[in-house]
């Protein structure tokens, strides 16, 4: 039998960043088996934040049953505020969906529409502090690529749209097809939703600190040589909870923490590039098997295989 047809809706509005709505339609435009369209509130063309303007198939209210909503995300949120009919739109199409997806600050219009009460999301790095401010009964998982909880997907900044919709894609028509249409667009295949939006060292807190700076350039350099707590304090001239106390208070984490996610990012840079888990493991300095296991479960919600796995060309 030939695949099921899903019908994706992307519902665009004045201000809306362009790449939050073009993504989408991209993504599921090469995959196929889908009916991509956009709605806007009226079904007139709108600009988007590029200047860029999009015509619309059909107006909010037209929409009588979708597979998929896509709301991208505003260039300036007070968008939402001036238009509070958008926010109503989007309760209005998320209750005529089966699913719904959040591109970057979109999650502030499903957040507006009460579609976020009770649940996990996640939203462009900048805004997750305020997301989680003015939302208190979602959970902001303020540093995930995307976040799905339920029939609802969030995901992080602009691109992340992309691995957003690779996922529904890869939910909907298996790893074959979203790998297809990963490298048709060349892009990686694909960030689990659990991964960092940033590198472990751009995410570490910057410091000057004379004895804590060559310490975290030589653990970036090379996560796997030793660099344990004695062998730190030794490098230090500081006694092992001398080093502790100030490592925790110009990073906000233990040395064994920040040195675990940078063996952890360690590891997944060698499984995109083929590494065996078991290699991958010894050179990333986790060791053995069984603890790059439990740090991917701890960190990342996933599998070292199953994470390699997604890397894997099926030409």
């Amino acid at each position: 039998m030939p695949p099921q047809r899903h019908t994706i809706t992307v519902l665009a509005f004045d201000g809306a960043r362009l790449l939050d709505v073009a993504a989408p339609l991209e993504v599921f435009t090469t995959a196929g088996h889908y009916t991509v369209r956009v709605c806007t509130p009226d079904g007139g063309p709108v600009r988007t934040s590029t200047g860029l303007r999009i015509d619309a198939d059909l107006s909010a209210g037209a929409v009588t049953t979708t597979d998929t909503l896509v709301v991208p995300g505003p260039a300036d949120l007070s968008t939402l505020v001036r238009h509070p009919s958008l926010v109503r739109d989007v309760g209005a199409l998320a209750a005529r969906a089966q699913r719904v997806a959040a591109v970057c600050t979109g999650a502030f219009a499903l957040a507006a529409a009460g579609l976020l009460d009770g649940r996990r999301a996640t939203t462009h790095w900048e805004h997750a502090a305020e997301l989680a401010r003015s939302y208190p009964r979602t959970t902001v998982t303020p540093d995930a690529i995307y976040v799905r909880d339920g029939r609802v997907l969030t995901s992080a900044g602009v691109t992340a749209g992309i691995d957003v919709c690779l996922a529904m894609v890869e939910q909907d028509h298996g790893p074959d097809t979203a790998r297809r249409v990963a490298r048709d667009l060349v892009v990686f295949l694909q960030r689990p939703g659990g991964q960092s939006q940033f590198s472990a060292a751009s995410r570490t807190t910057p410091t000057r600190d004379p004895v804590l700076r060559p310490l975290l350039d030589a653990m970036a350099a090379d996560p796997a040589a030793d660099h344990g707590l004695p062998a730190l304090a030794r490098r230090a001239g500081l006694s092992p909870r001398h080093l502790s106390r100030l490592f925790k208070a110009h990073t906000g984490v233990t040395p064994g923490a920040h040195l675990e996610t940078l063996r952890l990012e360690a590891a997944r840079i060698l499984l995109e590039q083929g590494e065996p888990v078991t290699s991958a493991a010894r050179r990333s300095g986790l060791g053995t098997d069984e603890s790059l296991r439990r740090a991917f479960a701890r960190h990342l919600g996933t599998t070292p295989s199953a994470y390699a796995a997604r890397f894997r060309s099926t030409n």
